[in-house]
């Protein structure tokens, strides 16, 4: 498993157990890592800098991410999404628009998430959202390019 793919696995944990604990961020990524240590290893393990980038990218920016969310998921109230699907969303739209991952492997890294730790009408849900959010995004790179001389 390429080490991206498991670290947006466990930022998705990590973000999971903080939208339903309604704790820290910096608390939810020491309970996941403290029980990486208690579980899988002898040693303490290292920080994950993408993980790290993920989690507290999306939780210092959740309000204007779930606006974006709410505003491309038609007949959906945020709190009335699965609160997998809701991570999975949020943490997709956090990478998509503050990093250089090209959007396509956003979204299918977020499809394989739903695919995983939801269920396939998951996967059409968080597709048609993501897919919104980016032409979106397309749109207004387009509106700003073609005003520029």
């Amino acid at each position: 498993m390429p080490a991206r793919h498991r670290s947006r696995q466990r930022a998705l944990q990590i973000l999971y157990a903080w939208d339903m604990r309604k704790e820290p961020v910096e608390d939810a990524i020491a309970a996941y890592y403290g029980s990486l240590y208690s579980e899988e290893s002898r040693t303490r393990p290292e920080r994950d800098e993408f993980i790290d980038t993920l989690v507290k990218g999306t939780a210092e920016n959740v309000e204007e991410i779930d606006s974006l969310i709410t505003s491309h998921a038609d007949n959906w109230r945020l709190e009335r999404m699965p609160s997998v699907d809701r991570n999975i969303l949020r943490m997709a739209v956090y990478e998509m628009k503050n990093t250089d991952t090209p959007a396509p492997v956003v979204i299918d890294e977020a499809l394989e998430l739903a695919r995983r730790y939801s269920g396939e009408e998951s996967v059409h849900f968080v597709n048609g959202v993501l897919d919104a959010v980016r032409r979106a995004a397309d749109a207004a790179s387009q509106g700003q390019a073609g005003t520029n001389p």
